[in-house]
């Protein structure tokens, strides 16, 4: 395998999308390390830690699965259930920049310890995982919805894979807390379709059928050695992740990678923005949020604050502008 990233680099393992290609196999992928981005996102709110987790882990399948795709906009990952997290929603847009939270119902929080394989079970229970690409009002925008599975975000994200796309996938992801601060990764691949979309048939040659099967061998192969990756392998920032790939995949003569995506932490809220949620209120609606002749509103992703008093307010009722 190839490595166009130099060894030396101490941040080369941090806050990046790195793709990579087996070409004999048709299997394309992404592996993603978060760091210091991860930490600044998950830190601003008080999660508990099998929370703060999920969230890591949700954060790492959205930058791989967006690195997957050609677009200009944002790719979202929303998750709703009636557990302990109602919501979990993280976001990456073209330009890597990234941002997530999850709304907890602490109430319904398990009181002991949760393995990584139990988090959706013990968090989320029953409810939904969507996919949106939106690419602003001029192009329409494409969602997909999977049930959750047992087996955590993983398997959520392999069954909508394999049911809806009819492409076969394999994902590993790992969050967790280090001395560093936290952490979290995925290791992405995802089988591509043969060209032109052929599906097999019985009237299919049997050389066809013997290719087919040694196709179907090689990936097995290859889930297999996504299975020998550890949490501690995905997360350690002392390990380049293309070191990682040539540990896993330097048997295979036609692996190669391609150029490191950066992923940042930048939330896309404004002053503006809150304004213009507060101008689609109804007066009286707003009206309930005014506090000693002040409207606060908080962004649930980055915490912000964002103060309006009587002149701001006044300003919008007046005249529908942002202040």
């Amino acid at each position: 395998m190839s490595n166009p990233l130099p060894a030396n680099d101490p941040g080369i393992a941090d806050d990046q999308t790195l793709p990579f290609f087996l070409e004999k196999a048709t299997v394309r992928g992404r592996i993603v390390r978060l760091g210091p981005s991860f930490n600044e996102i998950v830190t601003r709110h008080a999660y508990p830690e099998p929370v703060a987790a999920l969230l890591g882990e949700a954060l790492a399948v959205a930058a791989a699965l967006a690195g997957a795709l050609k677009f200009e906009g944002v790719f979202t990952l929303q998750a709703k259930s009636d557990g302990a997290v109602r919501m979990l929603v993280a976001d990456v847009t073209h330009s890597g920049h990234m941002r997530g939270y999850a709304q907890v119902d602490e109430d319904k929080l398990p009181t002991g310890p949760v393995l990584p394989s139990e988090r959706i079970d013990a968090l989320m229970g029953k409810g939904y995982l969507a996919f949106t690409v939106d690419q602003g009002a001029e192009m329409e925008r494409y969602q997909g919805i999977v049930e959750l599975q047992p087996g955590g975000l993983s398997a959520s994200v392999q069954h909508y894979f394999r049911q809806s796309e009819q492409i076969d996938t394999g994902l590993k992801l790992a969050a967790q807390r280090t001395a560093q601060g936290w952490r979290a990764g995925a290791l992405l691949l995802q089988r591509l379709p043969e060209e032109g979309g052929h599906a097999r048939t019985l009237l299919d040659a049997p050389d066809e059928d013997e290719s087919a099967e040694a196709d179907d061998n090689a990936w097995d192969h290859l889930m297999a050695l996504v299975g020998t990756v550890s949490d501690i392998e995905l997360t350690d920032p002392q390990l380049p992740s293309d070191d990682l790939l040539f540990r896993l995949f330097h048997e295979e003569e036609d692996a190669r990678v391609g150029e490191p995506h950066r992923l940042l932490d930048r939330c896309r809220c404004s002053r503006g923005r809150v304004a213009r949620v507060l101008l689609s209120l109804p007066v009286e609606d707003r009206e309930h949020l005014r506090v000693d002749g002040v409207v606060s509103a908080t962004c649930e992703f980055c915490s912000t604050r964002y103060l309006f008093d009587d002149a701001d307010l006044e300003k919008l009722e007046a005249i529908g502008e942002e202040p």
